[in-house]
């Protein structure tokens, strides 16, 4: 708890620097765009107070996220960061439309800016101000996990590059008297928009569920597999409640004579070793595998023979051979694009069937929500 709190006045110190610094901006631009009767200058002005508002926004939503888990949320309020950075990205989005709005309108009936050399200079140091806010947020954002900052950050740099576009149009209608303004804006203005869409995308992405990190699920698997006493991890499944937090369920394929009491001294051993290394709280279920039993081993063989045969299988795992009632139960992982996993099933239980007719068997079929 002390570390999330930790986080979270950290994301909202940055914020507020944030917010200060667009303030300042906003009344620079808005002098210079007022005593230069640039519309384009007093527009960047008010995308900087938006800016503001957009820190606004992170700040309340780290304030909420931080929130201790309750009884109607009991994994937390993690997930507010996401829609924050969603509204972030939507105020991006909205910008780039205006901006776009905007520039076609310059592009169509252009208006002769009055600038000077000490507007220019404020300009200038609007957009090193830009530059230097974003790169800020971007690292902030990546050492905090900050999805919210992240998208600041991106915000801020697409300002820099508005800014300096109003910078080099300026000094071209000052030296050369043509007005570029419309040009340069309808081709930042769209990379405004791809911006914001490429935003709103991930973090919707990680509201509905995202897979898995490919790297984090394969470490964890790696650590519990160290213990002597593990055969094997499967089915590890995380559920993402907020940056850096995961609640997650995995099988491990332990020796069937193992007692309860040395099943439950595993699970106690692996359960806080993940969670003090990754974060993760996982839930451990067990798979049972044959030890003394060389049919088990090879109707074991045999499966996985016959399993290798299909491309589209990606794994067996959790077999078990119960010799007392004939029976025989596994799973097989299948790829997300397969089609027919019914007669696949059927084909394997067939053939399985036809080489030892005395058993049944039983096959599940799962999906490979982690690699």
């Amino acid at each position: 708890m002390q570390q999330e709190s930790s986080r979270a006045e950290s994301i909202v110190r940055v914020s507020y620097r944030g917010i200060g610094v667009n303030l300042l901006l906003v009344i620079g631009k808005a002098a210079v765009g007022l005593h230069a009767h640039s519309i384009a200058v007093v527009l960047d002005a008010v995308n900087n107070l938006s800016d503001a508002m957009s820190s606004l926004i992170t700040i309340i939503g780290a304030k909420l996220a931080g929130k201790a888990a309750d009884r109607k949320h009991p994994y937390g309020h993690g997930r507010i960061e996401y829609i924050s950075a969603s509204l972030i990205a939507v105020m991006i989005f909205v910008a780039g439309l205006a901006s776009l709005k905007q520039s076609a309108e310059k592009l169509m009936h252009p208006v002769k800016p009055d600038y000077s050399a000490v507007s220019l200079l404020i300009l200038a140091a609007g957009v090193a101000a830009k530059i230097i806010l974003g790169q800020y947020y971007k690292k902030k954002g990546n050492a905090l996990n900050s999805a919210s900052l992240t998208a600041s950050g991106t915000d801020a740099l697409f300002d820099a590059v508005i800014g300096a576009a109003t910078l080099i149009s300026a000094a071209v209608s000052m030296t050369a008297g043509k007005n570029i303004e419309g040009l340069l804006g309808i081709v930042i203005s769209v990379l405004i928009l791809k911006a914001g869409f490429d935003i709103i995308r991930e973090t919707m992405n990680h509201i509905i569920g995202i897979r898995a990190d490919d790297a984090l699920t394969a470490q964890i698997r790696q650590r519990i597999c160290e213990n002597s006493n593990v055969r094997g991890a499967y089915d590890l499944i995380l559920h993402n409640y907020g940056p850096d937090k995961y609640f997650g369920t995995v099988h491990i394929e332990i020796d069937d004579h193992m007692t309860a009491r040395e099943i439950d001294a595993l699970s106690r051993s692996i359960v806080p070793q993940i969670y003090q290394e990754f974060g993760v709280l996982l839930t451990i279920g067990i798979y049972a595998a044959n030890t003394h039993s060389e049919t088990a081993q090879q109707i074991r063989e045999a499966v996985r023979h016959i399993v290798s045969q299909y491309p589209e299988i990606l794994q067996m795992h959790g077999f078990y051979a119960e010799e007392a009632v004939r029976a025989v139960s596994f799973d097989i992982m299948l790829d997300y694009d397969t089609e027919g996993t019914d007669t696949i099933t059927e084909e394997i239980r067939r053939e399985l069937t036809e080489r030892f007719p005395d058993y049944q068997f039983f096959i599940n079929i799962d999906r490979d929500f982690s690699d």
